[in-house]
């Protein structure tokens, strides 16, 4: 491919889980020639690899990959960090290369390295405080119908089973009297590069049955082994995570493992929806068939090469 002249590019390939993101990064990064960082805010982290669908030995060893796994689980790691971190590389990795490719269905993560973070306004630690400690006495449910009452619009897109990303968005609330929402979507941040967002998409029955079917190669390739070792640091923000709670739920006694399995395949589901529901709302992100593989690659060169 023709080399770029002082023209930065990042390709950033969104969409919902199990959609078909890392594949299509791959082939791109190959096709391009280039390498790969992650915005999956879970695939950073060691101890997550068969849960967290971290790509496989083999499609890393096609494509140099970044940001996965190159943390221990119990990091503090921010998404502010990750934007610190992701731009100081891509800064580094432009002195020789002028495209890289990012994959990741982390909306937010995404947006802190495309465009920047939202400035939200300095809180009152002790309402942070008083939120664990009703988090602790009362349970994740009230508080989530607390977020549905005072940010309906934040409440469709967040994973309501973070009880961090829950929290978070009621401290805000309750400190500035305004919705966490309405701090969100400000300018975009000045980056050395262009973004051109490629979105993934299926229909939704389709995009369900591959759901369904990356569960069951999950628990085929160990992840119910996995969540037990990781279960003595359930505590851990990292682990509030679909298909490892649900697990830690069986390991409790409280649920069936067929039952745990369905929640997971269910509450999976919910999440893409939540992504989907993310990513169209970015009109920048330019959609296709998660199957029209060649068609993104012809779309991506007239990119390149404008």
């Amino acid at each position: 491919m023709q080399k770029l002249s002082n023209n930065k590019r990042l390709l950033s390939v969104v969409g919902p889980t199990a959609i078909g993101k890392t594949g299509l990064a791959i082939e791109l990064a190959e096709h391009i020639g280039t390498e790969i960082i992650s915005c999956d805010s879970r695939q950073f982290y060691q101890e997550m690899r068969i849960g967290t669908a971290v790509p496989t030995a083999e499609e890393q060893a096609r494509v140099p990959h970044h940001f996965i796994q190159n943390l221990s689980i119990d990091t503090d790691y921010s998404v502010g960090d990750f934007e610190r971190d992701a731009i100081a590389f891509l800064t580094n990795y432009y002195q020789k290369a002028d495209c890289c490719v990012m994959v990741g269905g982390s909306g937010l993560y995404e947006k802190a390295v495309s465009s920047g973070l939202d400035e939200f306004p300095t809180i009152d630690p002790a309402i942070r405080a008083q939120l664990n400690a009703e988090l602790e006495q009362d349970g994740l449910v009230l508080l989530q119908e607390e977020l549905l009452r005072v940010d309906p619009t934040y409440y469709a897109e967040v994973n309501l089973l973070n009880p961090q990303r829950v929290t978070r968005a009621l401290e805000v609330f309750r400190g500035s009297g305004k919705p966490f929402s309405s701090f969100r979507n400000q300018k975009a941040a000045n980056r050395p590069f262009k973004t051109l967002k490629i979105g993934l998409e299926l229909p939704r029955e389709e995009m369900y049955a591959r759901i369904n079917h990356r569960v069951d190669l999950m628990m085929e390739e160990g992840l119910l082994e996995e969540a037990k070792a990781l279960y003595p640091l359930r505590h851990l923000n990292a682990l509030q995570t679909v298909g490892y709670r649900e697990l830690f739920a069986y390991f409790d006694g409280e649920i069936s493992l067929e039952f745990a399995l369905e929640e997971i395949k269910k509450n999976t589901r919910r999440f893409a929806k939540r992504q989907m529901t993310w990513f169209k709302k970015d009109v920048d992100v330019q959609w296709f068939s998660a199957t029209e593989v060649d068609q993104i690659k012809a779309y991506c060169d007239t990119y390149l090469n404008s």
